[in-house]
């Protein structure tokens, strides 16, 4: 662990230098460690983890309601992998192979899953026989490796995605396939809004669907910098894998048909997004479900100093017993120093106690954000509760008025290319490919696509002229 004198020590760069502001607070924060001698892969910190296993458990309890948790091998054969020519052709650069056992080369090469509908579908021929075992909905959280070429970047790009919540969905027709993918995005809507961040909802355009997929529809984070992070995917993969696999079920007049499927996921890029989004010069920000320490104490040892003590460890036991996860820092550092070491950790709530509020009987609060109250100690956990909400409501707003900042719809290509250096451009486009792809060329960034759940007025596209109510997203990604 980074040592207190040095993490009280430390200075972050300041947010505006996003990617040096980044990689520190990830470090001093003690989020993950880069330093793994294998490049793209990190190593979590205790305290890292457990954010994302409090993430994780929000995931769980929305799936949960109706999917079932499972775990599928990370080896997948070579044949089984290289039956779907769509999906492998995507995928076909970024493989990691495993070809011998030991000294002894294998008969058939094992690729180290990338995503997993090769390794899942074949178990889904087996299992699915009949309508009565549709829908069937499972998940699985785990590891999946991708020989990343371009520059990594931890928690965003990455050799060995740690974190992988990946979605599987069986239904007997399209439309009730649809119908999951809708779900799905409301699922991925309600977790990010629990997160307190603000995302974009866009169906990507045809040339950068998930390869076997009819259509994807993608969750998207303004960062910092302008620039758009991919936090969420739901494809539609009608029968493409059905038919590759032979996945069919008896219908019930006897007829067999082939089943529809959805596949979902969500990665680690949740916490880049949760650390970016809400972090500031003084480190991280954590919204209340999801910090390790909810509520930090800490006494100022003055006068009486026993009597501070015995009632700081009482307000920890009482806050203890009621759920909550607290902290009593008894370390010998001064005050400041425990603020700045618990502000940089992201600590929701921070109660202060010493002589002065014994006598009033209050407890001085400070909140992340910056407020800082007295509250009665006789009032202390409904306040905690009440405080927990007002803070997420001002993480969500903050955030949110930032992205607002970032997106601007705008009519040419010029001004196109001027927003989409400053954050993300909602631009007119008539749906056709080829002024797809001239809008990438000439823009100079990434087309997210159409946005979803919004109406617009006509307007003409900004490459051939054509009226359409037609809009994309255009911005720069990671």
């Amino acid at each position: 662990m980074i040592d207190s004198k040095v993490q009280a020590d430390s200075k972050l760069p300041p947010k505006e230098n996003f990617s040096e502001w980044y990689h520190e607070l990830l470090k001093t924060a003690e989020i993950v460690d880069n330093r793994y001698p294998v490049k793209g892969m990190a190593v979590w910190f205790p305290f890292g983890f457990a954010i994302r296993r409090n993430t994780y458990a929000i995931i769980r309890e929305l799936l949960d309601v109706d999917h079932y948790e499972t775990q599928f091998p990370l080896l997948i054969p070579e044949d089984e992998f290289m039956k779907e020519a769509q999906h492998i052709k995507g995928f076909e650069d970024e493989v990691y192979w495993v070809t011998n056992g030991g000294t002894s080369p294998l008969e058939v090469k094992l690729a180290l899953r990338p995503t997993s509908e090769t390794a899942i579908y074949p178990m889904f021929k087996l299992w699915i026989r009949s309508h009565a075992d549709l829908p069937l909905k499972v998940y699985q959280i785990v590891n999946t490796f991708r020989y990343e070429t371009k520059h990594t970047r931890p928690l965003i790009r990455l050799r060995e995605i740690t974190s992988f919540k990946e979605a599987h969905t069986a239904h007997e027709t399209w439309e009730e396939a649809a119908e999951q993918v809708e779900v799905a995005v409301q699922r991925y809507s309600e977790f990010y809004r629990r997160l307190a961040i603000p995302f974009l909802i866009s169906k990507r355009p045809s040339w950068d669907k998930f390869p076997g997929a009819d259509y994807t529809k993608a969750l998207d984070v303004i960062m910092p910098d302008g620039r758009t992070l991919q936090v969420g995917t739901a494809h539609h993969l009608g029968s493409t894998f059905a038919k590759t696999y032979g996945i069919a079920y008896e219908d019930p007049n006897g007829e067999q048909k082939l089943i529809n499927q959805t596949c979902y996921g969500i990665s680690e890029r949740c916490i880049a997004a949760l650390v970016s989004a809400h972090g500031d010069n003084k480190g991280l920000v954590l919204p209340y479900a999801v910090a390790p320490i909810q509520v930090a104490i800490i006494p100022i040892l003055l006068g009486d100093k026993e009597k501070v003590l015995e009632t700081a460890r009482g307000l920890r036991q009482k806050i203890s017993e009621a759920k909550i996860r607290v902290e009593l820092d008894t370390s010998d550092e001064r005050p400041g120093a425990k603020y700045y070491k618990w502000e940089m950790k992201g600590v929701p709530l921070r109660l202060e106690i010493g002589p002065k509020d014994l006598q009033k009987g209050v407890v001085t609060l400070a909140r992340r954000d910056g407020i800082k109250k007295q509250i009665p100690m006789d009032d202390l956990l409904p306040s905690l509760v009440r405080e927990a909400e007002v803070l997420q409501e001002s993480l969500y707003n903050k955030a949110k008025a930032f992205a607002a900042s970032k997106v601007k719809e705008v009519s040419t290509v010029e001004e196109a290319k001027v927003q989409a250096n400053e954050g993300v451009a909602l631009v007119p486009w008539c749906g056709s490919v080829e002024c797809g792809h001239h809008l990438e060329d000439q823009v100079g960034a990434n087309m997210l696509g159409e946005p979803q759940y919004q109406e617009f007025s006509q307007a003409k596209c900004a490459i051939c002229g054509k009226e359409s109510k037609g809009r994309t997203y255009m911005a720069r990604q990671y």
